[in-house]
């Protein structure tokens, strides 16, 4: 069955729509419920806004996973760009409990780019625990790490929005989620929310699983698994009653509380709005972020082995490196991050890029999907010609 993309691209952008149209092609011929979405802009202009699938609107909004983290993080870059968090200070400053088990010497900057070793707890938390940022800090200031702070790196998948988000409450007496919507989110009217409203509920397209062909069902099936692995510690799968991501997301109480980890809610306009108006003018609005936030933020502090990943990956300050991750192509400096289900997200102050990508059903093998490759480049290509 053929589905229509819908929406603009600007001038010069007409590649870009092309791409789309011919992956949402290949990808219908095994799933034809191909649902997505595709936003850029450049130098603050949206340059490409596209849609594709049935009852699919510019308005949907999707369970965005990890993408979430990057909302997190801006929200500690402009902390820091005000003063009110410095990355060298130890978190015990911000937050005494957390210097339990061998803590004390950990700083922000060590917590924010992975290091602290603070993945998850050794019995792991409940459904509702993961849903509450607060639970979530609370307990884990008393877990001992997983290694020793600062000696190695791991993707905190699950936490690290609820650890930076308890320094920020503690820095500022008040919650990641309410500083993002008054200075981030509503400024700027962006379908990116951390605590999704219920009269929005209607909007929401619900996360449907994985579909891997029996090939890529081989390759799941040969991954290192165990109980007792930090992965298994770093995504919670070692809970009683763990359930899974993909329940996670479409579970109300997470939407509603938008824990910073992996809670977040939004379409392709709103994920690359956000990162518009972090390096960009935005109708009249300067960029949120400064020249040398942008740099420090983009710098790459975690490059290396991921000890919970199992491959090479690389962190800037909270931020995925962008480039070093998955798009050589794209600038020094690129940072964002993607979602697990296969959402994307960047900006790439060089080119003044800002990159947004949703889709409804879970891509193989997980996190950024693979399409987003031929996406980024046509639109990277296009604002390189301007």
């Amino acid at each position: 069955m053929t589905q229509e993309i819908h929406g603009t691209v600007a001038d010069g952008f007409e590649g870009v729509r092309e791409e789309f149209a011919a992956f949402a092609a290949r990808e219908r011929r095994e799933r034809p419920d191909y649902e997505g979405q595709l936003c850029a802009y450049v130098h603050g202009r949206r340059v490409v806004d596209l849609w594709t699938g049935p009852d699919v609107t510019a308005e949907s909004l999707y369970g965005v996973f990890s993408c979430t983290k990057g909302a997190a993080h801006l929200v500690a870059a402009l902390l820091v760009q005000d003063g009110t968090l410095e990355p060298d200070r130890k978190v015990t400053y911000y937050w005494p409990e957390f210097g339990a088990e061998g803590k004390g010497e950990v700083t922000l900057r060590d917590l924010l780019a992975h290091r602290a070793g603070l993945i998850g707890l050794d019995a792991g938390f409940t459904r509702e625990e993961l849903a509450d940022d607060r639970v979530i800090a609370e307990r884990l200031a008393d877990q001992r790490p997983f290694w020793r702070p600062g000696t190695a790196f791991g993707y905190h998948a699950l936490v690290i929005g609820a650890l930076t988000g308890e320094v920020v409450r503690r820095a500022t007496g008040r919650t990641l989620q309410e500083v993002y919507e008054d200075r981030v989110r509503a400024p700027y009217g962006l379908d990116f929310h951390l605590g999704l409203p219920e009269s929005e509920e209607p909007r929401f397209r619900s996360v449907q699983p994985m579909a891997p062909t029996p090939e890529q069902q081989a390759v799941l099936d040969g991954l290192p698994t165990g109980p007792h692995t930090l992965s298994s510690i770093a995504f919670n799968t070692h809970a009683p009653d763990a359930g899974g991501l993909v329940d996670h997301a479409n579970t109300r109480l997470v939407r509603a509380k938008g824990p910073a980890s992996a809670g977040g809610v939004a379409s392709a306009r709103g994920l690359a709005g956000m990162y518009a108006a972090a390096i960009s003018t935005v109708d009249g609005r300067p960029p949120l972020l400064k020249p040398d936030t942008i740099a420090e933020v983009g710098q790459l502090h975690s490059v290396g082995y991921d000890l919970v990943a199992r491959a090479h990956k690389a962190f800037g300050l909270g931020f995925q490196a962008t480039a070093e991750n998955w798009y050589p192509f794209l600038g020094a400096g690129a940072f964002g991050h993607s979602g697990a289900g296969g959402a994307q997200a960047f900006a790439d102050p060089r080119s003044g890029l800002a990159y947004g990508y949703t889709r409804r059903r879970s891509a193989f093998p997980g996190g950024a999907a693979p399409e987003n490759a031929g996406f980024v480049r046509a639109v990277h290509r296009a604002a390189l010609a301007l």
